[in-house]
């Protein structure tokens, strides 16, 4: 068990980073001021494939605005594979979350961010590592002051490690999946006289041995319960 100070430490650092971004500045990253994603691009490897993180001919999007992200799937080698030591099994639940097969070699995925007719604004942050872990969050506002949206609306908030092109084996540049948070946003808050709502979830997250925390940030989207996409974010550091 870590001490209680630890664990109150890193969950202080992730409400700060989420209702305190001005104050945050110097000790957060967060998706504040920038643009926001049209598109999540996935590329999944299998963790037998070592050729597949390699290959220079790697799917990219076209469009700048684009969300990429690069999953290890853990295979039957289990460790014995030998990109096992990034595979995940929350690699392995968005594969099937998407309704795609078993993965033997590569598979990519694009899902097209459809807003809802009401305005939402998403925002995703994260502070700095204290020991092995990352204060994260994940809010999600709507802004027309009417209703709040539909409940059964799922998150997912994303630690992406960014590659540079020509390390780590590979020779393109990738977004790395190291950890992920998901659920389900049931109730609502009221914060203001003007009906404005929030959603939000603020957890520690733990840096996987091996990931470089400088090159850590965080990727987050908002869907409905037939997958749609409605909304993403992803964090910058500034």
């Amino acid at each position: 068990m870590k001490p209680l100070a630890f664990v109150t430490s890193t969950f202080a650092a992730a409400v700060l980073a989420c209702h305190a971004p001005h104050a945050a500045a110097q000790a957060s990253c967060s998706s504040d001021g920038t643009a926001r994603p049209t598109a999540l691009f996935e590329r999944f490897i299998s963790a037998d494939c070592e050729a597949c993180w390699a290959d220079p001919a790697t799917p990219a999007p076209s469009a700048p605005s684009t969300v990429v992200l690069d999953w290890i799937v853990p295979s039957a080698q289990g460790d014995e594979a030998p990109l096992s030591a990034a595979a995940t099994n929350d690699a392995a639940q968005r594969l099937q979350a998407l309704g795609r097969q078993a993965l033997v070699g590569t598979d990519v995925a694009l899902s097209t961010v459809e807003p809802p007719a009401r305005p939402l604004r998403l925002r995703v942050a994260h502070g700095l590592p204290i020991n092995d872990y990352l204060g994260t969050g994940i809010a999600l506002v709507r802004t027309d002051g009417v209703t709040p949206p539909p409940q059964g609306w799922q998150y997912h908030l994303v630690l992406a490690e960014a590659v540079p092109a020509g390390s780590e084996g590979t020779l393109v540049a990738r977004n790395l999946v190291r950890n992920m948070l998901s659920g389900t946003w049931n109730k609502r808050e009221q914060l203001s006289k003007n009906e404005l709502f929030r959603w939000m979830d603020n957890r520690p997250m733990r840096i996987p041995p091996g990931a470089q925390p400088q090159r850590l940030h965080m990727v987050g989207w908002v869907q409905d319960a037939q997958g749609r996409v409605l909304a993403a974010a992803q964090s910058v550091c500034r």
